[in-house]
């Protein structure tokens, strides 16, 4: 023999002997999940089931929300001629608030004229008058003395 024939049985011999740990523990872990396979058997089945429950309820959560779009989009079919009103009101409020504000406006200076002319409430004798007509006439003859 050769003394390349002999590095290379040694070399065979090492790697067979760097072979044997790995493939012993190979084997125990083998072992292990073969003893295992019942187990492993259940979670895959448990995991199959779980997944199809959580596409049941991912369907229903799907039709709920379809649902739930339609009934708004019904709402709001609803609502956008109410808006429609209610903008028309708050515009028809709006001139008519304007038009109260400039007829105030304009009574003011007549008012306090007005307030000016008349004697004081305190002057006018009866004023426990119970009727407006009362008071009116009260207040005429007040300004007639």
């Amino acid at each position: 023999m050769s003394m390349l024939e002999w590095v290379a049985d040694a070399l065979v011999l090492l790697m067979l002997g760097l072979c044997i740990p790995v493939s012993w523990r190979l084997h125990r872990s083998l072992t292990r999940v073969r003893s295992e396979r019942e187990a492993l058997n259940t979670s895959a089945a448990d995991l199959t089931e779980a997944t199809r429950a959580a596409e049941a309820a991912l369907r229903g959560i799907r039709a709920s929300t379809e649902q739930a779009g339609r009934q708004l989009g019904d709402k709001v079919a609803v609502a956008e001629p109410l808006r429609d009103d209610l903008r028309y009101l708050i515009e028809r409020a709006e001139s008519l608030a304007d038009r109260l504000e400039s007829a105030v406006q304009a009574a003011r200076p007549l008012a306090q004229s007005m307030a000016q002319d008349r004697p004081p409430l305190s002057v006018v004798k009866g004023l426990e008058a119970r009727s407006a007509t009362e008071r009116q006439l009260l207040q005429a003859l007040a300004k007639r003395s």
